[in-house]
């Protein structure tokens, strides 16, 4: 039985835009660049889950973030990764009219997870793994093996896909099959979908 398992980030969205990007700076009256910096610098440990909302933004900010900007700051960080990349959903839509067994792994905090749950293109998706739920991140070995374990599934049965080589490599290092997205059209050749 051979599980493909997608990425969520810039595989079955789009990127992040800078327009969102910098809606969310100005929505805090934060320097959009201090602002983009600070996104990226803290996000890994926000996916492990080991900051909490409160603690990232804040972290972000370079204060103390207060109730109502962290509520509006996750809300509008939800929304700037709710833009499917239609091409690849279409292929996830092919595999699950098939029967075809598909899980989701993703760096994501919580918060951030319970907003991509709702999304319809996600919520068909039956075996949804998010990093901060899990406590866990990409490219971390183990976060591929509780997935394996979780899925009942021996790793060479997995097919990993991701945007990040380092991804890829670390479902590679757990005995998965990797494949490096481009674009959905290099990603339905490589499934033969």
């Amino acid at each position: 039985m051979t599980w493909i398992v997608f990425d969520y980030g810039n595989v079955l969205s789009l990127p992040q835009s800078e327009s969102d990007a910098d809606e969310m700076a100005q929505a805090v009256n934060a320097d959009p660049e201090a602002f983009k910096r600070g996104y990226w610098e803290h996000r890994l440990e926000f996916d492990r889950a080991a900051l909490s909302p409160a603690a990232y933004w804040s972290a972000v900010l370079g204060r103390s973030a207060t109730i109502a900007e962290i509520a509006r700051l996750v809300a509008m960080d939800v929304a700037s990764w709710a833009y499917p990349d239609e091409g690849t959903v279409a292929i996830l839509n092919d595999l699950l009219d098939d029967g075809g067994n598909v899980a989701l792994l993703s760096n994501a905090p919580a918060c951030l997870a319970d907003g991509l749950d709702g999304l319809p293109w996600i919520a068909n998706i039956k075996h949804r793994f998010y990093s901060g739920r899990m406590g866990l991140v990409k490219p971390d070995r183990e976060i591929f093996d509780r997935m394996a374990a979780d899925l009942d599934a021996d790793p060479a049965e997995i097919v990993f896909i991701d945007d990040r080589a380092e991804n890829v490599a670390g479902a590679e290092r757990a005995g998965m099959t990797g494949v490096r997205f481009t674009s959905a059209e290099a990603l339905r050749e490589a499934l033969k979908v």
